[in-house]
């Protein structure tokens, strides 16, 4: 089938998943039953961090996309940086949904954004790779403004967005996958990777088995790819972080829910990385469901996680 065919039968499908129905309170209703203990996390910033709310850091026509910073309030000196790149299978979400997470990030002395980008419903694969190094650099150019250290750059996702930040973190410099590179003397790499239940491989067997496999409805992972594997081999092959595990890798944490097919490919992905002896680190949250960081009391538990790693390795 042409591959315009492909994708116009595809953008079809979408017309059910363009309300986006991806937040806290729906998913929170699909998991009480299982863990009644468990509550959405405050997305309500205390008066010791400060927020600069919709900030547009890129343009395509009429279409602009927005990120929000969270810092400490007393921030008086430039400090390190953390993009946060919300999940919900490339095709829904909202960057709110890891405010909880960046405030946490503020308080403990870190500045954090949180940024949308575009969808497979308005685009698709690579276009959200694009936008999160289009973020980066806008904030790089921003650093004096906002107090950032421009040496210091983190990006951290969950879900599909744990999957977009380890693509972005591991193609540094890769002017393939950042169309502003050669108009831009601004970098769009980071020093840091955090993965939160994000696959590393979408090539894999075992992400196969759920990501492509036969049925009557497009998984996320082919809508966004532009098809099946067979059909989109080198996109499938493209977007997987793992093939890009180098010497010049950032450092990279991965944190875990309970639910392992949403992590495959990361036990070799760190197996390629000790080659080249790149630190990583893996925590996992145990018999929680995919989505955990959206809630208490798995939360902050997560943000002190992140918090202990990028002492470590920024400070």
């Amino acid at each position: 089938m042409p591959k315009l065919v492909l994708v116009i039968l595809l953008l079809c499908c979408y017309s059910t998943a363009i309300a986006n129905s991806y937040t806290a309170e729906n998913t929170l209703k699909k998991l009480i039953s299982d863990y009644p203990f468990i509550s959405i996390a405050s997305a309500k910033p205390p008066t010791s961090v400060a927020v600069h709310k919709d900030l547009t850091y890129v343009t395509y026509g009429d279409r602009s996309l927005q990120l929000d910073l969270y810092q400490p309030s007393s921030l008086n000196e430039a400090r390190p940086l953390v993009i946060l790149v919300h999940g919900g299978g490339w095709q829904a979400g909202y960057r709110t949904h890891l405010t909880p997470i960046a405030i946490e990030l503020a308080k403990a002395g870190y500045n954090a954004a949180t940024i949308s980008y575009r969808l497979a419903t308005e685009a698709l694969y690579p276009a959200a790779i694009h936008d999160a190094k289009a973020a980066i650099r806008w904030l790089r150019a921003h650093a004096v403004d906002f107090h950032l250290d421009e040496q210091k750059f983190a990006i951290a996702g969950s879900s599909a967005g744990g999957q977009i930040a380890s693509l972005t973190g591991a193609t540094n410099g890769l002017d393939k996958f950042d169309p502003q590179a050669q108009q831009s003397s601004v970098s769009s790499d980071v020093q840091l990777i955090i993965n939160i239940d994000g696959l590393s491989d979408f090539t894999s067997a075992k992400a196969r088995k759920y990501e492509d496999a036969p049925r009557d409805k497009p998984t996320s992972a082919v809508l966004w790819l532009g098809g099946h594997y067979a059909e989109q081999t080198e996109n499938w092959h493209e977007a997987s972080p793992i093939f890009y595990a180098n010497e010049y890798t950032p450092p990279m944490l991965f944190i875990a829910s309970g639910r392992t097919r949403f992590y495959v490919g990361r036990e070799e992905m760190i197996r390629r990385l000790n080659q080249y002896n790149i630190h990583t680190e893996v925590v996992t949250f145990a018999e929680t469901p995919h989505s955990f960081w959206l809630f208490d009391p798995w939360m902050k538990p997560a943000a002190d996680v992140i918090v202990e790693f990028l002492d470590k390795e920024l400070e």
